[in-house]
């Protein structure tokens, strides 16, 4: 007790505190009523009486000193207590009394002193209402990016390569021409529920220069007549079907064994491949239902329609009109699907069809790759679901990472869109066998060679275009027309040929490869190497040859001759 008189009256000695003025401007007395009029009732009774009365006054007076006969009667304990006891703490209506700001003594914590226990208590609960939100927030984003994992893995095995993904490529990571590009079969079936569901009646060939920032996209009619392997000719839309058939020996009883599926896709491509002239590096295959939920799952696709298309169809189960005007269009996934299947009243049946493809094709590749697709968690999380359900592919995820890259760097105007029977490079016609529609070479039903140059040509290697090197090729057998036979076919490759001509003797027994550049247009010396099999030199063997501009020189020996 002795300690809490001596404090007090150290506090009566001391000066104001923040502001607090010494002059009654708040009192604690006997009476029942306070300076603002309002009765406090009748006085409390018993040892704490002094603690529980307790009036404020005169709260219109200014901060600072006001010097005051009257002092400040503080609450002292009672003699018979052996410990002062825990006081009551008063609690201001700080609505009623704006001016004080501060406890009743300053910053230290005696009895008496204002707490804002209402202020705190709002601040509890935003705090809380704000970290029930994170919590819930990191759940959810939590389950979205777990979810992506998981999808991704089963979307995502991985099995395509292509080296020209990759930045700064080692020539010798390139197999050959063509693989400077980045070649995708975009495939489209049925699927469960449709007749025929492994029927590829959507095949497109998307072809990525990455140095150039470009890309093409090349319809393969499904109608197309290709010959396949040791089975004969069939229509390529049924090249995947065959492949699972035939591979099932009865020992795989599962209808979607990963095999089976491998052992279909292996055949389509090995085809495209011998009837493109091109590598195929990766595929990625939808059907019919996890193209329709694409499209939905990003609002829709907006695209120009070449041309009006009116056509009644059974689709999904049900009768549809489909009425299409030539123009700006918006369409949802159902109708979106309907145009792409629309054939039967075209005035070029599937090449038609083809080229309203490609336009979707592209314009749903602008709607995933856009902002408004990327900032929403929600649209990414349902893409992965119907990607995972109704996709099957052999990207890889880093492949698919670099891939994206890419195409933020490709401009829609930067995509070209290729029709093999379009005017004036109209490499395909129509004909028929045994009744039924087919698709052929106008060169003939297996001559694909015209069609192969061109498309090598148009979808020439990256690195091959980049350096454009000048190539001189020399006969040095006495074969007639060595030479201009090997210069067509690099050319179909997409090499610069600049001049033929015989070399001036005919006694060469290997093909000789002359670097005129010091090895500064790699990709080509490597390519080359690879096509004849042999090792580049940097010395003309023969003084009598001016090589002029040319940076390589082929000066073709009599292994050629055999090769041919």
């Amino acid at each position: 007790m002795s300690q809490n008189l001596k404090r007090d009256n150290q506090f009566k000695r001391r000066g104001p505190i923040d502001g607090i003025s010494s002059r009654g401007s708040v009192r604690f007395n006997q009476g029942g009523s306070n300076s603002l009029g309002a009765s406090s009732g009748p006085r409390p009774q018993g040892s704490h009486a002094r603690q529980q009365s307790n009036v404020l006054n005169d709260f219109r007076r200014s901060d600072g000193f006001h010097p005051n006969k009257q002092q400040q009667i503080l609450p002292t304990p009672q003699a018979h207590s052996p410990r002062p006891q825990a006081q009551e703490t008063f609690v201001i209506d700080r609505k009623q009394a704006p001016q004080h700001k501060r406890g009743l003594f300053g910053k230290k914590k005696y009895s008496g002193q204002i707490k804002t226990k209402k202020k705190r208590s709002k601040k509890k609960k935003v705090l809380l209402t704000f970290l029930v939100l994170f919590i819930i927030a990191t759940l959810i984003g939590g389950f979205l990016v777990f979810k992506g994992y998981i999808t991704l893995r089963k979307v995502l095995p991985g099995g395509g390569g292509a080296a020209a993904l990759q930045q700064n490529v080692d020539p010798s990571k390139l197999n050959g021409e063509g693989d400077g590009r980045v070649n995708i079969l975009l495939l489209g079936r049925g699927g469960e529920g449709h007749d025929g569901p492994d029927l590829t009646d959507t095949i497109i060939l998307v072809s990525i220069d990455p140095l150039a920032k470009e890309a093409a996209l090349v319809s393969i009619p499904r109608d197309l007549y290709v010959p396949v392997g040791n089975m004969g000719s069939m229509k390529i839309n049924s090249v995947y079907a065959t492949g699972k058939t035939s591979s099932n020996t009865g020992r795989i009883s599962v209808k979607d064994d990963p095999r089976l599926n491998e052992a279909g896709f292996k055949l389509l491509e090995d085809t495209i491949q011998e009837t493109l002239g091109l590598p195929i590096h990766y595929r990625f295959m939808v059907d019919f239902a996890g193209f329709e939920q694409a499209v939905n799952n990003v609002g829709g696709v907006n695209f120009y329609a070449p041309q009006s298309v009116t056509e009644t169809m059974r689709i999904n189960g049900q009768n549809y009109k489909l009425d299409v005007k030539e123009g700006q269009q918006q369409m949802d996934g159902f109708e979106a699907l309907a145009y792409a299947r629309s054939r039967h009243t075209s005035p070029r049946g599937d090449f038609d069809r083809a080229e309203r493809q490609r336009a979707l094709i592209t314009a749903l590749k602008d709607k995933i790759l856009s902002p408004s697709t990327f900032s929403n968690p929600q649209k990414i999380s349902n893409l992965l679901g119907t990607f995972g359900d109704h996709v099957q592919t052999n990207f890889a995820v880093q492949d698919l990472q670099r891939l994206y890259q890419l195409s933020q760097e490709i401009p829609s105007d930067k995509i070209s869109s290729i029709g093999l029977a379009d005017p004036p490079n109209n490499f395909l016609t129509t004909s028929s066998i045994g009744g039924t529609s087919i698709v052929i070479p106008a060169a003939g039903q297996s001559d694909f060679a015209p069609l192969q140059s061109y498309l090598r040509n148009v979808l020439k290697d990256s690195y091959l275009k980049n350096e454009n090197a000048n190539i001189m090729v020399l006969n040095g057998t006495t074969k007639a027309g060595l030479a201009s036979t090997k210069g067509d076919e690099l050319k179909s490759f997409g090499y610069n040929i600049t001049q033929v001509a015989n070399a001036p003797t005919k006694n060469y027994p290997k093909t000789v490869i002359v670097d005129m550049r010091a090895g500064q247009k790699k990709y080509t010396l490597s390519y080359l190497e690879k096509r004849f099999g042999v090792t580049v030199v940097s010395q003309i063997p023969d003084p009598a040859i001016s090589p002029g501009e040319a940076d390589f020189v082929i000066i073709l020996g009599n292994d050629q001759v055999s090769a041919n």
